[in-house]
C-alpha cells in the first residue's frame, strides 16, 4: 500500500467487484486526493480490426472500451468506496457485437447470439463498497448496487492482469465470470487476515439487448465465495452459485462453480501475470454439464513490450440454436499475440498490437466452420500511465 496516503482501497488485493487479485499487480490509473477524498480514474480503449476465419467468420472494425471512476472517503470507523464503470461498446461495436468464432451467450432481436460477443452495458457498474475494521486483521465488508458484481467467479477478464492486452472475451466467459454486470447485487463477508469469505444475493438474469438501461429484478439468485492470498504474488478462489432463470430463451435455472489461481511477479523492467480458471455450469432442467478450462498469461519486458497467450477448452451447446436436440461440442481456442508501446509516459500509454487464434474442434463441425479456421486482430490500445507503487482496482 502507498505509505503517503492515510487510507487506501479496502484491500491491497482488490480486483473487480469484491474479488481479489495478487497484491503485486500494478494498475494503470490517474489519482487525485482533494479534501480528504481519494479519487481515481482508469480504463482502456482498443481500436481494432477483427477478422474471424472460416465460413462463419466475418471482419469488423470496432472498439472494445471501458472507463471507471472511483471515489473513496472515511465513513465512521471505516471507509466508503463508490464505483462507476461505463462502456460505449453499444456504439463502437453495435449489435450483434464483436465477431468471435464459437462464442455464444445472450440474445439479439430475440435470437441467440452465436459467433459473436455481446457489447457491454453502458452502466457496467454502479456500486458502493463499505469496509469496517473489527480488529487489526479482521474486516467486515458490505458491497452492492443497481449494477454490480456478485461473489461468483474469478476476477472478471476485463480487469485481470493476465488479460490486460487481449481485446476479446474468453470463450468460457459465460461459464466463468459473466455475472460481472448484474442488475441488483448485495454482498457481505469478512476478511480474516489472508482469507476472505463472502456471500451474495443478486438478480441472476442476463442483461437484455437495451445496453443503455438498468433492468432491475428480484434478488432471487445467490452465491458464496472463498478467497485466499497466501503471498503477495498469489491469490486463489472457489465459488458456487445458483442462478434463477438466467437465460432469456432457455427456461430453467443453473448451478455454477468456478475455481481459479492467479500469479503475478514484478521484475526489473516488467512483470508476468498468469491465471488458471475453471468454470462449470449445470443446467438443472436438462441435467447437462458444461465445463471450461483456461490458462492465460501476459509478460511485460523491457518496459514497452508485451507478449500474451490465452489457451482454452470449452464445452459449447448453443452453436446451432435451430437444432431440435442440442449437442455439446468441445472447442479449443489458442491465442498468441504481442503489443509494443509506441507512447509510454506517466500520463498515458498507446500500444500497437496483434494476435492470432487457432482452434481445435470435432470433425463434425468442419462443414460449418471449415477445416482449420484462423482468426486475427490488429489493434491500438490506449490507457492511463502506470501507477507507481499502487495496485489496480
Amino acid at each position: 500500500m502507498d505509505e503517503h496516503a492515510s487510507f487506501q482501497l479496502p484491500s491491497p488485493h482488490d480486483g473487480s467487484g469484491t474479488s481479489w487479485q495478487p497484491a503485486s499487480v500494478t494498475g494503470h490509473e490517474w489519482m487525485w486526493m482533494p479534501g480528504g477524498w481519494e479519487l481515481m480514474a482508469h480504463g482502456a480503449v482498443f481500436i481494432d480490426y477483427n477478422q474471424q476465419g472460416g465460413p462463419r467468420g466475418v471482419g469488423k472494425a470496432e472498439s472494445v472500451n471501458w472507463g471507471m471512476l472511483m471515489e473513496q472517503h472515511r465513513l465512521g470507523c471505516g471507509t466508503i468506496l463508490f464505483r462507476q464503470m461505463f462502456s460505449a461498446e453499444s456504439l463502437t461495436s453495435p449489435h450483434p457485437g464483436f465477431p468471435e468464432l464459437f462464442q455464444t451467450g445472450e440474445t439479439y432481436h430475440g435470437e441467440p447470439l452465436v459467433d459473436h460477443q455481446h457489447p457491454h452495458n453502458v452502466f457496467a457498474e454502479l456500486a458502493a463498497f463499505y469496509t469496517l475494521p473489527l480488529s487489526e486483521k479482521v474486516f467486515w465488508e458490505l458491497y452492492g448496487g443497481p449494477s454490480a458484481e456478485p461473489a461468483l467467479g474469478p476476477v472478471t477478464y476485463i480487469h485481470r492482469a493476465s488479460a490486460a492486452e487481449l481485446p476479446l472475451a474468453p470463450l468460457g466467459h459465460h461459464l466463468q465470470d459473466s455475472t460481472h454486470t448484474s442488475f441488483g447485487v448485495v454482498t457481505t463477508g469478512f476478511v480474516i487476515d489472508r482469507v476472505k469469505l463472502e456471500a451474495s444475493a443478486f438478480n441472476g438474469r442476463e442483461p437484455n439487448e437495451q445496453r443503455w438501461s438498468i433492468q432491475l429484478g428480484a434478488l432471487d439468485s445467490w452465491s458464496g465465495r472463498a478467497f485466499v492470498a497466501p503471498a503477495r504474488n498469489w491469490t486463489a478462489q472457489y465459488s458456487l452459485g445458483r442462478l434463477e432463470d438466467p437465460e432469456a430463451l432457455e427456461p430453467g435455472s443453473q448451478w455454477r462453480q468456478t475455481a481459479s489461481i492467479e500469479y503475478n511477479r514484478v521484475f526489473d523492467g516488467g512483470s508476468w501475470a498468469t491465471s488458471l480458471v475453471w468454470g462449470r455450469v449445470h443446467k438443472i432442467a436438462t441435467g447437462a454439464d458444461l465445463n471450461s478450462y483456461l490458462v492465460e498469461s501476459t509478460a511485460n519486458f523491457r518496459n514497452r513490450n508485451y507478449v500474451f497467450t490465452r489457451f482454452e477448452l470449452v464445452d459449447k451447446d448453443e452453436l446451432f440454436p435451430e437444432a431440435t436436440v442440442p449437442a455439446s461440442y468441445r472447442i479449443g481456442a489458442y491465442t498468441v499475440g504481442g503489443v509494443r508501446d509506441l507512447i509510454q509516459n506517466k500520463t498515458w500509454q498507446m500500444g500497437l498490437g496483434a494476435d492470432v487464434t487457432l482452434y481445435s474442434k470435432p470433425g463434425t463441425l468442419d462443414d460449418a466452420y471449415g477445416n482449420r479456421p484462423v482468426s486475427f486482430q490488429v489493434f491500438l490500445r490506449f490507457r492511463p500511465g502506470k501507477a507507481i507503487g499502487h495496485h489496480s482496482h
